[in-house]
């Protein structure tokens, strides 16, 4: 059973031929298999996709999408493998995933519905329809990087997140505010900014809103995946030398909210596929 390699942190298992493949594992045990190739079919070899960790500034990452689970969890994962401090959400009302028929998807609350207890229910209905669409694959993938999906609405900005400590990217987002969130999507980038208006602000504390247009399957959450990364390296690039200058009152650097946009314009010439919008909002 393929599961993603850069949750990896050990060597893979070689089954022996002659014997017939064993059941699947339960949930749980999951993230500890480590398959050399990638989902999107790389070779991550020795690194597992996963950079050394290194000394300096970085920005605080959000990463959203609708269900928290498909584009907004494979950034949440590129960023963490990366060493960016991140966290991520969905903005809908209810967590929906395909079920067999267009009209019956399989629907689940947020915040409280685990991505392990999501497999368990599609790997017992119908393991062959859930492996076939990638949808038991994904949730292989994101009961490694965090507990279960969480809505943007329902966060509490400024609230320290002590129950996320074992979420990848959680170093560094303990005090529940970010510099960056990108979404994947302009209806969630529309519902992110009109939230953030209704909040009013009371931190008073500038935010960066990024959309990133993705397409809502499997391949092209991959591209937008190493996409969002590149352009979160070029922020914080660029935050690294504003600090140089000073730090600001927000610690990323006294041009830094100036210089964004030119940023996601070189970004977007190198990723003309993947329309951008951008704003800047307060926490």
């Amino acid at each position: 059973m393929a599961t993603d390699p850069r949750l990896a942190r050990a060597p893979a298992r070689i089954a022996t031929p002659p014997q017939p493949p064993p059941p699947p594992p339960p949930p749980e045990a999951l993230a500890q298999q480590r398959p050399s190739v990638g989902l999107d079919g790389a070779d991550d070899g020795a690194t597992n996709g996963v950079r050394p960790e290194e000394e300096g500034f970085k920005l605080k990452f959000c990463t959203v999408c609708a269900s928290n689970q498909n584009r907004s969890m494979e950034a949440h994962l590129r960023l963490s493998a990366a060493n960016y401090p991140v966290i991520s959400f969905g903005t809908g009302s209810l967590v929906r995933l395909p079920g067999p028929s267009i009209d019956k998807p399989n629907v689940y609350p947020f915040n409280t519905t685990s991505y392990s207890s999501m497999y368990s229910e599609l790997q017992s209905k119908d393991p062959r329809l859930y492996r076939a669409n990638g949808l038991l694959t994904m949730l292989e993938r994101n009961l490694g990087v965090k507990w279960g999906p969480e809505r943007w609405q329902d966060w509490a900005i400024g609230k320290p997140r002590l129950e996320h400590v074992e979420d990848q990217g959680s170093k560094g987002v303990e005090g529940g505010v970010v510099d960056v969130v990108i979404t994947c999507e302009e209806r969630c980038w529309d519902a992110v900014v009109d939230n953030l208006m209704e909040r009013g602000g009371g931190l008073n504390r500038p935010v960066h809103v990024v959309n990133v247009d993705i397409k809502d399957n499997h391949e092209e959450a991959l591209v937008g995946g190493k996409a969002i990364l590149d352009l979160a390296d070029s922020l914080n690039r660029m935050a690294q030398e504003e600090r140089g200058n000073g730090e600001g009152e927000t610690g990323r650097g006294e041009g830094f909210d100036a210089r964004v946009p030119d940023v996601i314009a070189e970004w977007q010439e190198r990723w003309p596929l993947l329309p951008a919008l951008w704003t800047l909002c307060w926490f």
